[in-house]
């Protein structure tokens, strides 16, 4: 049976979806990060299938998320974006660094995946940690700098932002370091799955195809990198997306 638990992780509110009779013993593990005005329950659906096929799944809330939620302006969430994906990464290691200490991840074996936001946060934390053995990347940009710089041009032509030209510099070259679009080798020819749909609106298409069709020249076997589009499919995985993503970890994890 599979069992959903809700625990504090490296003082963050978590889902924790796990076979019951393996609760307490090392397993695969995958943290699996939700979109932004998502929460971690969102995911549920791809938690359970991954569970089913013996991974433990970590599915936390981001910072003014779900139970991390706080009375802040719309506005002020939109731009705490970057803020909340950097903070994720941070936290990722923290989750990490936790269920190393309880002996709960298998051999090492810890993989990271996200939606939207998500899988930005999943592209940035590439660039950060070389433990992580797999990751999915569902509608995402691994190019962080371009993509902030067009929220930024988009803000600004609706209005004036309620930031600091300084304070926006500043955030591009926080988000360098993070840019996995500058930083390919640091794949290390580690697997990574693409998934994105070909009339997104939100985060736009070429940002991973583009990106994928320059990283898998970095990689030996071309098979260990795998982009899946989708024709007629706008910022909503799909269910085909769901069932690949776990055929991805179930084969490099």
């Amino acid at each position: 049976m599979i069992g959903i638990h809700h625990k504090t992780i490296a003082a963050m509110p978590c889902l924790v979806i796990v076979d019951q009779s393996k609760e307490n013993k090392p397993l695969p593990t995958v943290t699996y990060f939700h979109g932004f005005t998502s929460a971690k329950e969102h995911n549920l659906p791809l938690a359970y299938l991954m569970a089913e096929e013996g991974f433990r799944v970590i599915l936390p809330d981001s910072m003014y998320h779900g139970e991390r939620e706080t009375e802040i302006s719309r506005i002020k969430k939109q731009i705490s974006f970057w803020d909340i994906v950097m903070q994720n990464v941070m936290e990722l290691k923290a989750i990490r660094e936790e269920l190393d200490s309880e002996s709960l991840i298998l051999d090492g074996r810890f993989g990271i995946a996200g939606t939207s936001m998500g899988g930005i946060t999943t592209a940035a934390a590439l660039t950060q940690y070389p433990w992580i053995k797999t990751a999915g990347i569902l509608m995402g940009s691994p190019k962080i700098t371009t993509y902030a710089k067009t929220l930024v041009d988009s803000f600004k032509k609706m209005g004036n932002l309620p930031v600091t030209d300084d304070v926006i510099e500043h955030l591009y070259v926080q988000l360098e370091q993070y840019d996995l679009s500058n930083q390919v080798d640091k794949l290390n020819e580690r697997p990574v799955l693409f998934w994105h749909g070909e009339n997104d609106p939100v985060v736009p298409f070429d940002h991973s195809y583009t990106f994928y069709e320059d990283a898998k020249q970095h990689y030996t076997n071309q098979e260990r990198i795998r982009f899946i589009k989708e024709a007629n499919r706008d910022h909503k995985v799909s269910r085909y997306a769901i069932l690949e993503t776990v055929k991805w970890f179930k084969t490099y994890l």
